[in-house]
Parts: C-alpha cells; sequence; structure tokens
C-alpha cells in the first residue's frame, strides 16, 4: 500500500461490506427486542458539553481523568465526544422533561462511543453500545426487568454459556461506612498496589475491588464485603431483586467483589461475561444509579440501566457458531447487447419496486462473466434478455441452484419471482 494513503486513527475500525450485515442483523434484532419490552429508542448528540461528564460520571474517574476526546469548539465552549452513554440520556431527559410524560420513562439506544485508552482485542477507540435506561421507580422490578432484558437480548441473538454476576453495593449511607473499613484494611498494603490503586485509595477505594492485576486480586480476597454494610432497606431490596430472578429462572452467581467503575452507581450492580472474548469477558455491564437525575440537576429520580458492547456482542456470537450470511442479491439481471440495456435498467427498477434485491451488469461484460458475477453474489435466479427477448416480448430466468432456464412473459415475471422467492 502506498505511504500517501490515509490509514484510519490507532484504535478506530471500518465496519466493510463483509461484515456490516452481521450488525445490521444485530441491530434488526435489538429494535424487535426492545418493542416487545415497551421501551422506545432514544438517540443523543455525538458530542455534548464536558461538564456532563466530570459531574455525571465523576471527575476522578479514568474516564474523566484520562480517557475523553476534549476539545474547545469556536465558541470556545468545552466539549467531549461522548464516553459513555447513560449521562446524555439523563440530560436529555431532564431537557425535555420526559418524566412529565409517563411516571416512569423507558428507552433504549444504539449508538458509538469514544474513549482514549490502549485498543486491544474487543476493545476501541472508538466503540459501540446499546443498552436500556428506566427511570421513574426504585422498585427492585425493574432491576429485574433491567437484568432480563441484558440477558436475553444476547441468549435470543445466539449467545451461549453466558454468567451474570450480580451484588448491592447499596447506597451513600452504607457505601461510606464501607469505604472506611476498606481503607483500614488496606492501608497495611499500600506499598504492593500500583499507582492507580494508590491513587484510587485516596479518591474512591472501591475501584481498587475492580483491578485486574493477579498480585492485587490476592490481596482483596480477604478483604471486607460491602454486603456486611448493607442498611436494612438495601438488603431487602437485594434480597426481593434476586427472590424474583429465581422466580423468572434468570441464572447468576453473587459476587462480592463487583463494583462499577462510575461513580454514579448505587445499590444493584451486574454484570455479564462470556467465555468466548478470552480476558476481556465482560460483554455487558449495568446497575441502578438512583442519585444521577439530582447530580446533573434535576429533582431526584430513581434510574436503572446497562450498556452492553456491541463489538463484543459480535464477537462472542461469531465464537458461538457461523451464521449464514444473506445473499447480497436475489436476481440478477444480465443483458447480451447494446440494444437491450436500457431494458434491462427497467427491468430492474420494475424488481426493486416489487422488494427484491436485484443487480445487473455495469461494466459491459461478457454474458459468461455477468453468470459468474450473479453466482458470486448468491443470486438465485437470473434473467437474461438480449435482442431476441426484446422482439418476443420475453425474458429468460435461469435457476442458479439446479440450471433450469425457461421463458417467461416479460409482462408478468416479476410477480412470478416474488411468488417463488416468497
Amino acid at each position: 500500500m502506498s505511504k500517501n494513503i490515509l490509514r484510519s486513527i490507532k484504535g478506530t475500525h471500518d465496519i466493510l461490506p463483509e461484515e456490516s450485515w452481521r450488525w445490521q442483523q444485530l441491530e434488526n434484532h435489538l429494535h424487535q427486542f426492545m418493542a416487545r419490552y415497551g421501551y422506545r429508542e432514544i438517540r443523543t448528540p455525538v458530542f455534548e458539553r464536558t461538564d456532563l461528564f466530570a459531574r455525571g460520571v465523576g471527575q476522578e474517574t479514568d474516564i474523566v481523568s484520562k480517557e475523553m476526546y476534549t476539545f474547545s469548539d469556536m465558541s470556545e465552549t468545552s466539549v467531549t465526544l461522548k464516553p459513555e452513554l447513560t449521562a446524555p440520556v439523563i440530560r436529555s431527559f431532564l431537557q425535555h422533561n420526559l418524566g412529565k410524560l409517563s411516571p416512569l420513562t423507558k428507552v433504549y439506544y444504539i449508538d458509538a462511543a469514544f474513549r482514549q485508552e490502549r485498543p486491544q482485542a474487543g476493545r476501541y477507540r472508538q466503540f459501540h453500545q446499546y443498552g436500556v435506561e428506566a427511570l421513574g421507580t426504585e422498585h427492585p422490578e425493574i432491576d429485574a426487568e433491567i437484568i432480563a432484558i441484558a440477558y436475553y437480548s444476547m441468549v435470543e441473538f445466539g449467545l451461549d454459556d453466558l454468567t451474570i454476576k450480580l451484588n448491592s453495593i447499596g447506597s451513600g449511607e452504607c457505601r461510606k461506612n464501607f469505604r472506611d473499613a476498606l481503607r483500614n484494611f488496606l492501608q497495611p498494603h499500600l506499598g504492593e498496589l500500583s499507582e492507580t490503586s494508590r491513587r484510587r485509595f485516596a479518591t474512591n477505594p472501591l475501584r481498587i475491588l475492580d483491578t485486574k492485576a493477579p498480585h492485587e486480586q490476592e490481596i482483596i480476597a480477604d478483604a471486607p464485603t460491602i454486603i456486611d454494610y448493607l442498611t436494612d432497606e438495601d438488603r431487602r431490596h437485594y434480597q426481593e431483586l434476586r427472590i424474583i430472578l429465581d422466580a423468572m429462572e434468570i441464572p447468576f452467581e453473587e459476587d462480592s467483589s463487583l463494583v462499577r467503575g462510575l461513580d454514579y452507581y448505587t445499590r444493584t450492580t451486574f454484570e455479564i461475561i462470556s467465555p468466548a472474548l478470552g480476558a476481556q469477558s465482560s460483554v455487558c455491564g449495568g446497575g441502578r444509579y438512583d442519585k444521577l437525575v439530582e447530580t446533573l440537576g434535576g429533582k431526584p429520580v430513581p434510574g436503572i440501566g446497562f450498556g452492553a458492547g456491541i463489538e463484543r456482542v459480535l464477537m462472542a456470537r461469531n465464537a458461538a457458531g457461523e451464521i449464514e450470511p444473506p445473499a447480497i442479491v436475489q436476481v440478477y439481471l444480465a443483458v447480451m447487447d447494446d440494444e437491450s440495456r436500457s431494458r434491462g435498467m427497467t427491468y430492474l427498477h420494475h424488481l426493486r419496486s416489487a422488494g427484491i434485491r436485484a443487480d445487473g451488469d455495469f461494466l459491459r461484460r461478457s454474458l459468461k462473466a455477468q453468470l459468474r458475477e450473479a453466482n458470486r453474489l448468491g443470486a438465485e435466479y437470473a434473467i437474461i434478455i438480449g435482442s431476441r427477448e426484446l422482439n418476443q416480448n420475453i425474458v429468460q430466468v435461469k435457476s442458479l441452484n439446479d440450471g433450469v432456464q425457461e421463458s417467461m412473459a416479460a409482462d408478468d415475471f416479476v410477480a412470478k419471482l416474488v411468488k417463488n422467492l416468497a
């Protein structure tokens, strides 16, 4: 490749035509799946004011402190490409008073986000997620519904061997007591912790529980667990959620070390992992954020949601078994001579208007080359026309599956093909 050709930026990737059908398949599945649960789609701008994420996500999080793509626009306003997708939804919820339309707001998104972190398998600097947000109730029934949506949206798409990990990190009161206990436990081990964990020790020690470093995981194996510090109300909420999940026959494992990486989470936290992804096994994460709306300037409104990585979902689905790609076209129109070309374009229009995926030759190749192209595109039928067919007002219809060829009247061959393809 010439050195003068520009390349994509590190950590980004092109979704080429050969793989875009997988994305379309997932997106079509999600639109239909979410409608069954009563969720409607929301789309927010690709960039927001920087302070939305500083306030909503947390100034001391890795996302805000190290990973955001932030710049000043022409009015000197600091704006940021979305590093996560919940805070923009809450901003839109507040700005447009969505809470006044219904006591419970249920929305979903399919969107891109941007973080400047080290690229690796399943992790990009521009990545894509789908997710849901439910705002308006603190009861555990909605927590169970959110977990069910996250789980079954993947199961019905063909993912298998998924594990749901579940925890409660409680309300602010119990987390304060737990943070103090965790700091007391970690204090003697500070010299053994990484620079990142030592910084988290001062700002948010719960994040140390998220560590992937083996020696730090050994240290925190004996750390106190937040379950022991839950208030009676937090404990009741968590117990009711587990009862509902059991009744719905949704499998889960309790993981007392599971905390989410963003400051706005409260009570329920969960993660779905797939062994097909190797070290980066998490395919989905979510939880409750009862204080986020208030943090962003609104009246207190409880909420819960999740985000699932589309790249990771597709990687896990590919590992579950090969999916047969749809044929690019169903019918290919081959023209044998110059005088048939304009009629051929008319026939293509009629085929496409009837809902048939159709294409034809635009390179004026030989009939043999055209039929070879029809096979490459996966067409079921080839329509062949030349001067003889024009004079007799017919077309030759060749089945590319068995090679059988027959003449059909030009006036009704489209209707017959619609019936055959159905």
